[in-house]
């Protein structure tokens, strides 16, 4: 596997990912969506997506009232994400190689993306070279302990088991279907350790760390209550 090969898989589910993103409330992401924009906070600066999608997270960003531009190496997410007016501005490139100048965003966004590349740290040092000096990295992940188990059964307290060992990078595929609506998932499952590294080695400090809960009422995400399903950071270029 490499970044080609990440790319053709999210090229070929682009229309299903598509329709899953955009049918409401159907994922985490509505469950989590409030506590997430307050994470980020509103302002008024220049923001970049990375691995925009169709462009959800582009929106919310917009709407806190930055001027966002939306980045995907995916063409067909890139022309879904500008038929919704998600951003200002859309680009069709890879978190690894960003077509821009060195200091160009005062925050970039990364929503569930880093679990998709398999080298996290060549896309966090891409993403810190277009940072300004006191811009702000907002990253989301699926859990990496979330990632390395299983609940045992269907149950609100079935226990959580997990499988293999926590440490090492592996490869996860997988399919989801609800509400009439298919989807597959395929990306790398990695300790916290390697991402705290990735923006250690990229000149990046976390300045803060959230392992957020789901909104009360939603009822099937409860078992989320017992364990972290995200985790949220925010890191800032060193100085020097």
């Amino acid at each position: 596997m490499n970044g080609q090969d990440d790319k053709d898989h999210w090229t070929r589910v682009a229309a299903d990912w598509i329709r899953w993103a955009r049918a409401p409330g159907h994922d985490a992401f509505w469950a989590y969506r409030d506590a997430l924009l307050a994470f980020i906070g509103s302002g008024t600066g220049d923001v970049l997506d990375v691995g925009c999608g169709e462009g959800r997270v582009s929106r919310e960003l917009k709407a806190l009232g930055y001027r966002v531009t939306a980045l995907d190496p995916v063409a067909e997410m890139i022309e879904a994400a500008r038929q919704a007016d998600s951003a200002d501005a859309y680009v069709v490139a890879g978190g690894d190689a960003i077509p821009f100048e060195d200091g160009r965003f005062d925050k970039a966004v990364a929503y569930n993306v880093l679990m998709d590349v398999q080298d996290v740290p060549a896309t966090v040092k891409e993403i810190r070279r277009v940072l300004k000096p006191g811009g702000e990295l907002i990253v989301s992940l699926v859990h990496p302990f979330r990632d390395r188990g299983r609940f045992a059964g269907p149950e609100l307290d079935a226990p959580f088991m997990l499988e293999g060992s926590y440490f090492g990078i592996e490869r996860f595929e997988g399919m989801e279907e609800r509400d009439g609506l298919r989807m597959d998932f395929a990306g790398w499952s990695q300790p916290l350790e390697s991402y705290a590294a990735a923006l250690e080695d990229a000149g990046l400090a976390i300045t803060a760390l959230r392992e957020p809960l789901p909104a009360p009422e939603t009822a099937g995400l409860r078992r989320y209550n017992r364990i972290p399903l995200f985790l949220w950071l925010k890191a800032r270029p060193l100085a020097g």
